[in-house]
């Protein structure tokens, strides 16, 4: 079993948040843990070898220095790194197969620090064969909970075993939100809904979030679990709720090599505006 955690580290003081929740989830699982650095964007100009060069060697010094502090407050855990030149987004994809789990940072610093950014995270974890995490710039200490966002599909499934996993290794509770739109169109946006219709989109909603949820006490019978069925518009209604939370957990679909690139709405707009650390799960 593959029980490497990948970080992708970068200059930016993300990638120290990022290095440092991979390092408290390697501890607590046994893991071991691989840095990697990546000097992109050489064009194969001359004279741009000496560049590339300085660049890799800068790279590992970086690299060497997080893996020092790593050995000095954890030895148990074991440590590499690896400098390498190339597409970010691709060499971090590549790593991801051979990965338990991906662990990138962003420069999101929370709501009003401009407009919604993370391209490259959004391909990353689209493209990953393993769950990715994206670490925000932001403490998130003193929150509580993991939020997991459920639609009955097989991706929400494998999102809802990550974070019950993870919600019962922390010792946090898990909020299992499911979400419900109403039926829109150009010329009903401001309608009135008949009551009958919106009581049986709540009963179905509840109704798939207890068949997600149903194994779930047999496999951690200590995990407090609340259920939050709303209705809304779901990357905006799970957003506010993992605001307070530790933890969110979404899950995505892969669907072939070239729209694998397109994550989903629903994943992506969470990810532009990171509520807390978030895992995308496949």
């Amino acid at each position: 079993m593959n029980d490497t955690i990948t970080v992708g580290v970068t200059g930016a003081p993300a990638a120290d948040r990022a290095v440092d929740w991979a390092l408290a989830r390697a501890a607590a699982r046994s893991q071991r843990l691989e840095l990697v650095g990546v000097v992109g964007g050489a064009l194969g100009t001359i004279g741009e070898d000496a560049v590339v060069d300085d660049a890799l060697a800068a790279t590992r010094a970086m690299l060497d220095a997080h893996a020092e502090r790593i050995r000095a407050e954890a030895p148990s855990v074991p440590v590499s790194v690896r400098a390498e030149a190339g597409n970010p987004v691709h060499v971090l994809i590549e790593a991801s197969t051979r990965s338990a789990l991906l662990v990138i940072g962003s420069d999101y610093r929370g709501p009003g620090d401009g407009p919604a950014r993370g391209a490259h995270g959004v391909r990353i974890a689209a493209g990953a064969a393993c769950p990715v995490v994206v670490v925000p710039d932001f403490d998130t200490s003193g929150r509580s909970g993991v939020v997991v966002g459920i639609d009955g599909s097989d991706a929400s499934e494998h999102a809802l075993r990550f974070a019950a996993a993870e919600a019962d290794r922390l010792g946090e509770p898990l909020v299992a939100v499911s979400v419900w739109t109403p039926l829109t169109a150009p010329r009903n946006t401001l309608a009135v809904y008949p009551e009958l219709y919106l009581t049986n989109m709540q009963a179905a909603t509840e109704e798939t979030l207890a068949l997600a949820l149903a194994g779930i006490a047999t496999d951690y019978p200590d995990l407090v679990v609340e259920r939050r069925v709303e209705r809304g518009y779901p990357s905006q209604v799970i957003g506010d709720i993992a605001h307070d939370a530790r933890l969110a957990v979404v899950g995505t679909h892969g669907r072939g090599a070239l729209a694998r690139f397109l994550l989903g709405s629903i994943s992506q707009e969470i990810l532009g505006r990171l509520p807390t650390v978030t895992a995308v799960v496949r």
